[in-house]
């Protein structure tokens, strides 16, 4: 098994005592999980980020049962919400690389309502499996120009992973976040679970009975093969 939840350090603080040097920011949930057994880059992306934040309660869970550790499930919508509170407060600077033009602009408007203290700036980059050459070099370009203090990813795991931990030191900002659908959830095109269910730890559930022909695969199969692996590793620790 190529990667393993056993010995893998998860953040296990609270988010205000994020450092404010430069960190890369990721998380992991069970289909991430699935994922970084056949994906190489992908797992050591995980592996070497500074800050993994348990994005999951399937993950909280099996943390306890391989090792006794105890975890507080924090998603990359919390990461977010207490990025975009911290820069509200000194003033700071955020840009949002991935997703469409379309949602981009609801994301602006939505952030100077909420946020007016930050200066959000924002980039589309071409939606395609794989960027060029030319388009790494044009994204970087537009980060470093910006110099984001938190810069936020939303181009689909594991894409967003990879990317970002291969031009980490490239890229000129301080905190560096792959968030994923929480571009989608910021902008109002897919609702997120209520709170109640979150509590429970369904939130899952919830994305799955909105889309289930989409998500069939990652939620049902997924599910299971996570449950077979996280035994896997029971067996063989």
């Amino acid at each position: 098994m190529s990667f393993r939840l056993t010995g893998l350090r998860l953040f296990q603080s609270s988010l205000n005592s994020l450092p404010s040097e430069k960190l890369l920011i990721n998380t992991i949930n069970a289909h991430s999980y699935n994922i970084a057994q056949k994906d190489d880059l992908f797992a050591k992306a995980l592996q070497e980020s500074d800050i993994l934040l348990p994005d999951g309660i399937s993950i909280v869970y099996a943390k306890r049962l391989l090792e006794g550790i105890k975890l507080k499930k924090i998603a990359g919508a919390d990461l977010f919400l207490y990025e975009m509170n911290r820069l509200n407060m000194k003033g700071g600077s955020c840009m949002f690389l991935g997703s469409s033009e379309s949602n981009l602009e609801f994301i602006r408007t939505h952030a100077a309502s909420d946020f007016p203290q930050v200066r959000v700036s924002t980039y589309s980059p071409p939606f395609k499996p794989e960027f060029s050459d030319k388009d790494n070099l044009s994204m970087l370009k537009v980060i470093n120009s910006e110099k984001p203090d938190v810069l936020f990813l939303g181009m689909t795991a594991p894409k967003q992973e990879k990317w970002a931990f291969q031009f980490f030191n490239s890229i000129d900002a301080n905190h560096i976040c792959s968030i994923g659908a929480v571009f989608d959830f910021y902008a109002g095109s897919i609702n997120r679970a209520p709170e109640w269910l979150i509590k429970l730890g369904l939130e899952w559930f919830y994305r799955f009975i909105r889309e289930p022909i989409r998500l069939s695969k990652r939620y049902l199969i997924g599910n299971f093969k996570f449950v077979w692996l996280i035994i896997r590793e029971v067996v063989h620790r």
